[in-house]
C-alpha cells in the first residue's frame, strides 16, 4: 500500500508540472493587457508600460514562467492583479463555498440515482425500466446552462419558493473553512449540479448491478432463504460497487469544474466564480492557482477513488 501511495505521488507530479505550464502558456495566449484592465481604457501608455515593468509584465516569458515555478514550488502562487492580495488567500477563502456546493451536489445525486439504478436493474426489460431510463436520459441530456436557468425562473421568479443567487446573510460564519449556508440558498444550484450526475450514475448502477444479478452468487443465496431485498443489497450490489466508486470518483472531479457555470447562474462566490472574473480581468496568477487547484482536486480524488477500491472489493491488491 506504501509504496502504491508513493508511485501515485510521484507520477502527480509531471502531472502537475504539465499542467501549470499549459496554463501558463495558454493564459498569454488570451487577447488583452492586465495593466490596461487595471488602469483602464483612458490609462496613458507611460502608466500602462509602468505598470507591466512593477508586475514584471515585460520580462521574457520564460523569465516569467520559471519565477512562477520558483515561487509554486515553495507553495506561493503570486498576488491577484485584481485585489492585490495573495493568490492562496483569495482560493482558500473561496474553496469552502465550492466543496459545500461540490458534496451537496454529489449526495442529491447519490439519493436520486442509487435507488433509480436499483430499480431498474430488480425490473429490468419492464416498463419500470424504462421509465427509469428514460428519466436518466433526459437528466444527461440537460446542460447546466440551460437547467440552471429553468429551476431559477421556475422555483425562484415564478413560484418564489426559493432564492436564485448567493449564499445568504449568514454565509460569512465559518465552520471551519466551510461556510454555514442557509439550506435553501444550497437547493437550486446543488440540484443543477447533481441531476446531471444522477443520470449518469442512475445507468451505470443498473448496468453493474443487472449483470451481477444474472451470477450464479445471487441464485444460491436465494436458495439458501435470503430475501431478494438483501441479496440485491448486501451481495449483488457490493460486487458491483467497483464501476459505480469509478463513476463517483470521475463525476466528483467534474463537479469541480461544473461549478464554473453553476456558481457564474447562481452568484455562488466560489472557485467557479473566481475563475471566470479572473479569466475576464486577465488575472495571471489567479488563473494559474486556480487551475491548478482544480488539477490537484482531481489528482486527489483518482487516488482515493484507487483506494476505496480495496474496501469495495478486498480481493483487489496494489502492487
Amino acid at each position: 500500500m506504501l509504496r502504491f501511495l508513493a508511485r501515485r505521488l510521484l507520477l502527480t507530479i509531471p502531472v502537475l508540472l504539465g499542467v501549470a505550464t499549459m496554463v501558463f502558456a495558454l493564459i498569454h495566449l488570451v487577447p488583452g493587457d492586465p495593466a490596461v484592465s487595471m488602469l483602464g481604457e483612458a490609462a496613458t501608455p507611460a502608466d500602462v508600460a509602468a505598470l507591466r515593468g512593477k508586475l514584471g509584465l515585460d520580462d521574457p516569458l520564460p523569465v516569467q514562467y520559471g519565477r512562477f515555478l520558483s515561487a509554486a514550488v515553495r507553495g506561493h502562487l503570486g498576488q491577484s492583479l485584481r485585489t492585490g492580495r495573495p493568490v492562496t488567500t483569495e482560493l482558500s477563502e473561496k474553496l469552502g463555498a465550492t466543496v459545500l456546493l461540490a458534496v451537496t451536489a454529489m449526495g442529491v445525486a447519490l439519493v436520486v440515482a442509487l435507488p433509480l439504478g436499483i430499480l431498474a436493474a430488480v425490473r429490468a426489460g419492464t416498463w419500470v425500466d424504462s421509465a427509469a431510463m428514460a428519466l436518466a436520459l433526459v437528466g444527461v441530456s440537460m446542460p447546466n446552462f440551460w437547467l440552471g436557468p429553468l429551476l431559477a425562473l421556475l422555483f425562484g421568479v415564478t413560484l418564489g419558493w426559493l432564492p436564485v443567487s448567493g449564499r445568504g446573510p449568514s454565509s460569512e460564519m465559518l465552520i471551519g473553512s466551510v461556510p454555514r449556508v442557509p439550506p435553501e440558498y444550497l437547493v437550486l444550484p446543488a440540484l443543477t449540479l447533481g441531476l446531471a450526475l444522477a443520470a449518469i450514475l442512475a445507468r451505470m448502477t443498473r448496468a453493474s448491478l443487472v449483470e451481477e444479478l444474472k451470477e450464479l452468487y445471487v441464485r444460491a443465496a436465494r436458495a439458501r432463504g435470503l430475501s431478494r431485498t438483501r441479496t440485491v443489497l448486501r451481495h449483488a450490489l457490493r460486487n458491483g460497487l467497483i464501476p459505480i466508486i469509478t463513476i463517483v470518483g470521475l463525476q466528483f472531479g467534474a463537479v469541480l469544474t461544473g461549478t464554473i457555470i453553476t456558481e457564474t447562474i447562481f452568484a455562488w462566490p466560489g472557485l467557479g466564480r473566481l475563475l471566470i472574473q479572473s479569466i475576464q480581468f486577465r488575472d495571471y496568477p489567479m488563473v494559474q492557482g486556480c487551475i491548478l487547484l482544480i488539477a490537484v482536486t482531481y489528482v486527489a480524488v483518482n487516488l482515493i477513488t484507487d483506494l476505496a477500491y480495496g474496501l469495495a472489493d478486498p480481493r483487489i491488491r496494489y502492487e
